[in-house]
């Protein structure tokens, strides 16, 4: 399941990242609402706002299907049909919506029936790796894979719409498909806009996160085609957005120190790449000895703090370093881009960037 997400990129950012083509072949900007209840996080949990696309259509109702907002809304769907006045009040979980089952609970089957289908984004999510022998688990950050692109300028800044994917030079959101709904206090107020996560059997490449057990994952969209089939539904009728519904292997991760255990520890720490340590036993089982050998293969050298750049040839490449070998092709890193993401940010004004909680 997914339980735990990153989202750190400031509101301009997000925006930049989402931008997209409309049906007429655009480029646009997805429009903000709400913007004053998105906070960057880099530690999210459920119970607290997100950021999501979602079609203009469900707010506007002349506009075009193809437009995209995004909005922050509550992680745990609250059906429109729940009674009580209290969300919390809620007696199950809704944090995540199972692909299997997605068409037998009612809370799920209504809004999608509805066409209330979104995209929830993220920097990616975290998983945990229960360790053998012990009770501790080891948390792992998941997220695309990332490419640096070149940016024709060096000011980093675009003149117009069609410049501002080309120039984008920052993290790819994951891209999560969701449900969301909207419910409305039975006493009056305002309304509450909350989101599932979709999740499906996880890919090969993170079963040996979970020692080669399957587990769910969340149902990532993998490409532009992908989000606006499903985000479009005044096109794309719901039998036919679910095929979409499927796990992708395109993914990486690293491990990740435990301070993300809490949930209320929200600095960079929390996906900040780290080295697996593991000390000599005297003696050891042999499924303790493959442990040893997946904990003990050769880490890169920690950066040097004084020195401002690493050479390209020393980026890291986290996710199948630090798991046993696989017959899946090496994946393409992030880590090291990520990392120097997180130096820019740190460098820059207060102002700019994402407090904690």
């Amino acid at each position: 399941m997914c339980g735990r997400t990153a989202c750190h990129l400031s509101r301009d950012a997000l925006a930049r990242a989402c931008a997209y083509r409309d049906r007429g072949g655009r480029r646009q900007l997805p429009e903000w609402r709400q913007p004053e209840k998105y906070c960057p996080s880099y530690n999210q949990s459920p119970q607290s706002c997100s950021p999501v696309l979602l079609s203009r259509l469900h707010l506007e109702k002349d506009a075009d299907s193809s437009e995209r907002i995004i909005a922050p809304m509550r992680w745990g769907l609250v059906p429109s049909w729940f009674k009580e006045g209290d969300p919390s009040k809620l007696q199950f979980n809704t944090t995540n919506c199972r692909s299997d089952t997605i068409l037998e609970k009612r809370s799920f089957r209504v809004p999608l029936g509805k066409g209330r289908r979104c995209v929830v984004l993220a920097d990616g999510f975290y998983e945990w790796q229960r360790c053998h022998g012990t009770s501790q688990r080891q948390p792992y950050f998941i997220y695309f894979p990332q490419t640096e692109t070149k940016q024709p300028g060096s000011s980093g800044a675009a003149d117009n719409a069609e410049d501002w994917e080309r120039v984008w030079d920052h993290w790819r959101p994951l891209t999560m498909a969701g449900i969301f709904d909207c419910w409305e206090p039975p006493k009056g107020g305002d309304l509450l806009y909350s989101y599932t996560i979709i999740t499906v059997d996880s890919c090969k490449s993170l079963h040996d996160i979970h020692h080669r057990q399957a587990f769910l994952m969340p149902a990532i969209l993998d490409g532009e085609e992908a989000v606006s089939r499903w985000l479009d539904f005044g096109e794309v009728p719901t039998q036919e957005a679910l095929k979409l519904i499927r796990p992708t292997e395109n993914i990486t991760f690293h491990p990740v120190s435990p301070v993300v255990n809490n949930s209320r520890n929200n600095t960079p720490e929390c996906l900040t790449p780290v080295h697996l340590v593991v000390k000599k036993e005297p003696k050891a089982s042999g499924s303790s000895q493959k442990m040893m050998q997946w904990l003990a293969t050769k880490s890169p050298k920690k950066e040097d703090q004084e020195t401002p750049q690493k050479d390209k040839s020393d980026t890291p490449q986290w996710s199948s370093q630090f798991l046993q070998k696989s017959p899946l092709p090496t994946k393409r890193g992030g880590a090291g881009l990520l990392v120097g993401w997180l130096k820019q940010e740190e460098a820059a004004p207060a102002a700019k960037r994402p407090h904690s909680q």
